[in-house]
């Protein structure tokens, strides 16, 4: 059984010469899980192309991004084991230089403070800056956390999250 695993994006240190160098916080070192969950973690800029007078989104390798951008954080994951995985927890940072974006914040839990609590996004409060209560947003999330019940032998799957540039 897996109590928990952490996976930091470990693509963003390659991402450093394309991306804003602020996207890339030093904290963020990988944390390679150990066990029979392998992790691997990919970013995509969501963009859009328009032929023939029709737009679709197509999501590419980043090579230069500004604020405004929409990136997608992907996750793969796959238990190359011969047993089922119980537990299995994902934990992603969302980089400082990006905002989650809203549309789908209830599929995860997120944390706004620096991964020490865990809720639903509509469920957690910040301290603004005058020491009064607020309810979080999406640009308050400095975390993003699956919790997979269970993993069968061989079984693969991706979990992702949205952002946008700063």
């Amino acid at each position: 059984m897996t109590d928990m695993r952490t996976l930091s994006l470990h693509l963003l240190a390659g991402l450093v010469a394309a991306v804003a160098p602020a996207i890339v916080a030093p904290s963020m070192a990988l944390a390679a899980p150990s066990g029979p969950v392998t992790l691997d973690s990919t970013i995509k800029l969501d963009k859009v192309v328009t032929e023939n007078g029709q737009s679709r989104h197509e999501l590419v390798a980043p090579q230069k991004v500004v604020p405004g951008n929409h990136l997608v954080f992907e996750t793969t994951y796959h238990n190359t084991g011969k047993q089922g995985v119980d537990h299995f927890v994902v934990t992603n940072p969302v980089p400082a230089a990006v905002a989650l974006e809203t549309d789908a914040t209830d599929a995860f839990d997120v944390s706004v403070d620096g991964g020490k609590t865990w809720g639903k996004l509509s469920e957690l409060k910040v301290t603004g800056p005058n020491g009064a209560g607020r309810a979080a947003q999406a640009a308050d999330v400095t975390h993003v956390r699956w919790v997979l019940p269970a993993i069968a032998p061989g079984a693969t799957g991706t979990l992702d999250y949205h952002a946008v540039v700063r």
